[in-house]
């Protein structure tokens, strides 16, 4: 049985890195479209009293709850979440008091590696996480490493066994798909590999848009994309945001040889 099972599995990561997110070397380069996206809300209504005889109003006293903070979000404790989303290694561009795509991307991270509930939304419990300074831990222990956990779906910078930067990422959805006639799977395999070519621009490939893609096994890449879930949604690439993608390069954070480990 066990030696079926394996078969099983090798004949469908075989199909996987057949395929994967890219299958040949073309590219295209473009400037990636913005995506924009503000939180839409609707007026509360209230029940007149219909009292005759109105008791004196008591002394209005504070929510012991702060609002929870969201997408849209702006201030100073915007400011102050950034400033601590860093300070614990969740990459977020930097703190501008403006609660978008970037900072989302990083709560999604911090809910992951603390076992929440992955809205990217900042309650009670998420900021409980961010108090106690929760990060994930990392699988290698010397030399600088790319760890990407499927379990989490978290992508981090190692260096001899600490966290330096954590990310959002989504990776193989296994869901199966058809290309050219054939079924695949969409899977990120695991396993130790070395970032082997990359593209500096948009790729146009067979399975979708891949910017500034870093291929590590065959056609399988970390790679930007205009969205980014925070569950397994891809074809087996990788996905980071756009920004985070850009920041990647500019800081030459994978450049090539580099070690990918995916477990």
């Amino acid at each position: 049985m066990r030696k079926a099972l394996t078969f099983v599995v090798a004949v469908a990561a075989v199909a996987t890195l057949a395929a994967g997110c890219d299958s040949d070397d073309a590219d295209r380069a473009a400037t990636p479209a913005p995506v924009s996206t503000a939180p839409s809300t609707a007026p509360s209504t209230g029940t007149p009293s219909t009292s005759a005889s109105p008791e004196p109003s008591a002394t209005p006293t504070a929510d012991p709850t702060p609002d929870k903070l969201r997408r849209g979000a702006e201030g100073d404790r915007v400011t102050a979440l950034q400033e601590r989303l860093t300070e614990l290694g969740y990459w977020n561009g930097k703190a501008d008091g403006s609660f978008g795509g970037q900072t989302q991307q990083a709560v999604f991270a911090l809910q992951k590696a603390a076992g929440l509930t992955r809205d990217g939304v900042v309650g009670t419990k998420t900021q409980k996480a961010l108090d106690q300074g929760v990060r994930p831990k990392a699988e290698s222990d010397t030399g600088y490493v790319i760890e990407i956990s499927k379990k989490r779906q978290l992508l981090m910078l190692v260096k001899d066994g600490e966290v330096t930067q954590t990310f959002n990422t989504s990776t193989g959805s296994y869901q199966q798909y058809q290309q050219d006639g054939a079924t695949h799977t969409a899977a990120t395999p695991s396993g130790r590999f070395a970032v082997s070519r990359q593209i500096d621009g948009w790729r146009n490939a067979p399975l979708g848009m891949l910017w500034r893609p870093k291929y590590f096994n065959g056609g399988i890449a970390v790679h930007g994309a205009n969205s980014v879930p925070p569950y397994p949604a891809s074809h087996g690439c990788a996905r980071l945001s756009i920004s985070a993608m850009n920041y990647l390069w500019s800081n030459d954070k994978i450049p090539l040889d580099t070690k990918v480990w995916v477990y």
